[in-house]
């Protein structure tokens, strides 16, 4: 038996990504491990989306250095790589600055992580895998374990929006759907296993598209899963919102009333520079279709301040639209040059006092929102599917169908199921509630 640590940062792919890398090890031995002392494997799963993606990594592998050298002093061996984003685009660079790495592979290739492990063990060098394999590393990937209650499930990935500020074009590749069956067949797994709520992934995940249709035609097969209580999906893009998905939020219960929506900006001089492919106006008109279909839908978003080139009335812009829409949660980020980018080389780059201050700006009226969204909540009766126990004895915690916390004191016999509460308390990151009844939601 080996120990294996993996070390995951960004988005909820990786996350996913990272589980599948423990499944390929698996057949080898190696079993997951929550610390890296004495590990005997330790994977870097890195994110290159902001700024000093990078030297964060280097940081860590130096961290990890101490580690491996002594595991080697005790006469052992703690094989070190770097996978995901920063691993695809800075390959022979990480091999350059941190020559004790042992694998360097991308997003695309961890299927062949077995290969590669063994391939360092012979040559005794170091590995790399950056090239975009011919093959779909999904035909080679062994069946996920078990997730838990909620489980991520990546049905597409890639993307061909090319947006000025991102490098997920350039790391992950172009946009590819996974197909309906093999979706489907790993959700009646998880189903199986004892998940009750899927969140399916994808860069743009609302680009999936199959022999049938499109991500709407793929949550109405999911949804009639027996056992299957909730879906999600995220991230999506507000290109690919066409009318069959919005009528799904529609049409379907499990489907939950919660859509993580980017925008970006509000002002269309700068939705036209971040290569956005839609106006304010196409967003405004989405949302209130989506509005339409599904009233108490609850809405989350992508910011960017400080664009290259963005005025104060571009920013009043966005606090603009902020403000028509009423998010009920977003994450709001200061722009950061990322390496072979359209933007990185744009004149008129931001000063970062400048980009500092709307961003404290925006990220006020954002929490504002979110506390006027959570404090609506209350004395409203919710399905609240409950995933484990609370930080304290004696509590159980879940997730509202606005993906927000929920804790309760209750019993462990609550875990797993959907159990209507009603909601007492708003709190800063979280709901306290009261159980209704021990009955599940119909």
């Amino acid at each position: 038996m080996k120990r294996l640590h993996v070390i995951t940062w960004g988005c909820q792919m990786n996350m996913y990504d990272s589980g599948r890398m423990a499944d390929v090890l698996a057949p080898l031995g190696y079993v997951p491990t929550p610390m890296p002392d004495g590990a005997d494997m330790v994977i870097l799963n890195t994110c290159h989306i902001r700024d000093k993606a990078a030297e964060k990594v280097f940081s860590e592998l130096g961290r990890l250095r101490r580690l491996q050298e002594q595991r080697a002093a005790d006469g052992g061996r703690m094989i070190l790589a770097v996978a995901g984003c920063v691993a695809q685009a800075e390959g022979e660079q990480i091999l350059a600055r941190a020559p004790y790495v042992d694998i360097v592979l991308g997003p695309q290739t961890y299927h062949r992580l077995p290969e590669m492990v063994a391939r360092a063990a012979l040559a005794g060098g170091a590995v790399i895998e950056t090239d975009f394999p011919v093959e779909d590393k999904f035909d080679f990937l062994p069946d996920a374990a078990p997730q838990g209650i909620t489980a991520f499930l990546t049905i597409q990935e890639g993307c061909d929006k090319f947006c000025s500020f991102c490098v997920v074009p350039y790391t992950r590749g172009a946009e590819q759907s996974r197909p309906a069956t093999a979706v489907i067949a790993e959700a009646c797994r998880l189903v199986a296993q004892g998940t009750r709520e899927i969140t399916l992934l994808g860069q743009n995940v609302n680009a999936w598209h199959g022999e049938a249709g499109g991500l709407g035609r793929l949550l109405h097969d999911l949804a009639e899963l027996p056992g299957l209580l909730r879906l999600r999906y995220t991230t999506s893009h507000p290109r690919d919102m066409d009318d069959d998905l919005i009528a799904a939020h529609r049409d379907l219960p499990s489907l939950m009333p919660f859509l993580h929506l980017p925008v970006q900006s509000g002002s269309d001089r700068m939705l036209k520079a971040m290569n956005r492919g839609h106006t304010a106006a196409d967003y405004l008109g989405t949302v209130e279709k989506l509005r339409s279909a599904r009233p108490d839908i609850a809405l989350s978003s992508d910011f960017i301040v400080g664009h290259p080139g963005e005025s104060e009335a571009d920013f009043q812009a966005t606090l603009a639209l902020v403000r028509e829409v009423r998010f009920a949660q977003a994450f709001s980020f200061k722009y950061s040059p990322r390496p072979g980018t359209p933007a990185a080389v744009t004149p008129d780059q931001i000063p970062e006092p400048e980009k500092e201050r709307r961003l404290t700006e925006l990220q006020a009226l954002l929490r504002d929102q979110q506390a006027r969204f959570n404090a609506g909540c209350v004395g409203l009766r919710l399905p609240v599917l409950f995933t484990g126990p609370g930080r304290h004895p004696g509590q159980i915690a879940g997730r509202s169908p606005f993906l927000q916390p929920v804790h309760i004191t209750g019993s462990d016999n609550l875990i797993g199921n959907e159990f209507p509460v009603q909601i007492a308390a708003a709190l800063p990151n979280s709901l306290s509630a009261t159980l209704v009844e021990e009955r599940v939601c119909a």
